[in-house]
């Protein structure tokens, strides 16, 4: 089952407070086709759509279509801030692989 983080919950209800184009809209996960190693992962707030899987949490539903729920059914979201860079993070442990700069990933 698909997982995320209490930070990672948090982070997603304050986007949904302060950004009009989040507000009434569901955190849609998906696998996108890219760079050398096939696939990566987006994230952006979008309506629900037919046939997608519906993930209730705490402020906020997450949906996953039905091509990308086998990829990240096992995945944790987590949202880090450090010195260097903020954003959401994604561990997975269906990965087998990834591109030198990380981006796309290999399953």
């Amino acid at each position: 089952m698909l997982t995320l983080t209490p930070k990672a919950v948090e982070k997603i209800n304050d986007f949904i407070k302060t950004e009009d184009a989040a507000r009434g809209k569901a955190l849609r996960l998906k696998m996108a086709p890219s760079g050398c190693a096939g696939y990566e992962y987006k994230i952006t707030f979008d309506d629900k759509a037919d046939g997608d899987k519906i993930l209730p949490q705490s402020g906020f539903d997450v949906v996953v279509d039905a091509q990308t729920m086998p990829f990240v059914d096992q995945a944790t979201i987590d949202y880090a801030e450090d010195e260097a860079s903020s954003g959401f993070r994604i561990k997975n442990p269906l990965e087998k692989g990834s591109c030198g700069c990380g981006k796309s990933k290999q399953f």
